[in-house]
């Protein structure tokens, strides 16, 4: 059998299994399967030997029963970079690379500071609270080499991700440290810096970060047994859950990220459907009186940016 007939076949089984965007989903699958790029797919008649063919098979079924197929593949495509996920870590969505996007266009607003020392590292000082998989560190410190790029999240799963994410793409001025938000960092104050605890070689050391980026959970608990197969049985809920009314993350970092921010420093963060006025809200009680808002591609504001 050939690739274009197999693609034909297994596009027509997602289609009768109720899968969204079939043709697209069955390409990919046969795509990275067979460690092709799409042109050599529609070019030639690319035979398909009978061991790969079961193995297109068993991963088909797989994406049947509903799991995501970066799952079954492995990796997702994101802004440029290839990020491996697995069980256990969010998905990178579109909205997320809007995120990275509107961040880069703030950051290269913002002089970079010089090296510490001789030969040390300047640029911007970045810090990604509930990093998943990574994404968004490793595409700001692929896009901001001379800078350097802190990466926080409580999961084990995800720290490992996230740091294969940074061997994978050859990104070395991004460190992953586990931890609960802040929990690694310790404030600034009159006297010191932001300190890693623990963290690299007895603890890095950051006068104060200019830039703090999330995209933390921000689904209703309520919520989350309406959402897709593929995400509520499949994706960890711990990466989904904002609490009951989606907005715990929120009030856990902006009434803290004060504290870390350089003079300079600037907060953006991804939020959920209708969340921009409660957002707002916790921003102001936090003492924040700047707040922009920025549409994603389906005009929800999704972007919130917050100056100190």
């Amino acid at each position: 059998m050939t690739a274009i007939e197999k693609l034909r076949d297994i596009s027509a089984f997602f289609k009768n299994a109720g899968i969204e965007d079939a043709d697209r989903e069955a390409e990919v699958l046969i795509i990275e399967t067979l460690h092709i790029d799409k042109s050599k797919l529609y070019s030639i008649d690319l035979e398909i030997s009978d061991q790969t063919l079961k193995h297109i098979d068993s991963f088909a079924e797989r994406r049947a029963y509903g799991e995501p197929i970066q799952y079954i593949i492995g990796n997702v495509d994101f802004y440029g970079l290839r990020i491996n996920v697995g069980r256990g870590v969010l998905i990178p969505r579109p909205e997320t690379e809007l995120l990275v996007e509107e961040t880069i266009k703030l950051l290269k607003e913002i002089p970079p500071h010089p090296p510490l020392s001789k030969g040390g590292q300047g640029g911007v000082k970045i810090l990604d609270l509930c990093t998943g998989s990574g994404c968004i560190a490793l595409a700001l410190a692929k896009h901001f080499p001379d800078s350097i790029v802190y990466g926080i999240d409580k999961s084990d799963v995800a720290i490992e991700h996230a740091t294969s994410n940074a061997i994978e793409n050859n990104i070395k001025n991004v460190h992953f440290i586990k931890g609960d938000l802040f929990e690694p960092v310790y404030p600034v104050t009159p006297l010191f810096p932001p300190l890693l605890r623990g963290g690299i070689r007895g603890g890095i050391t950051v006068h104060g970060f200019d830039c703090i980026v999330s995209n933390p959970p921000y689904i209703k608990t309520s919520d989350i047994q309406v959402l897709q197969r593929e995400i509520k049985d499949y994706e960890p809920l711990e990466a989904l859950d904002g609490g009951e009314d989606g907005l715990d993350f929120y009030r856990k970092i902006l009434n803290r990220a004060g504290d870390y921010l350089s003079e300079r420093g600037v907060i953006i963060l991804e939020i959920g459907f209708e969340q921009a006025d409660d957002v707002l809200l916790i921003a102001n009680k936090a003492g924040f009186g700047k707040v922009d808002f920025i549409k994603d591609y389906s005009g929800i504001e999704r972007i919130c940016i917050i100056n100190k």
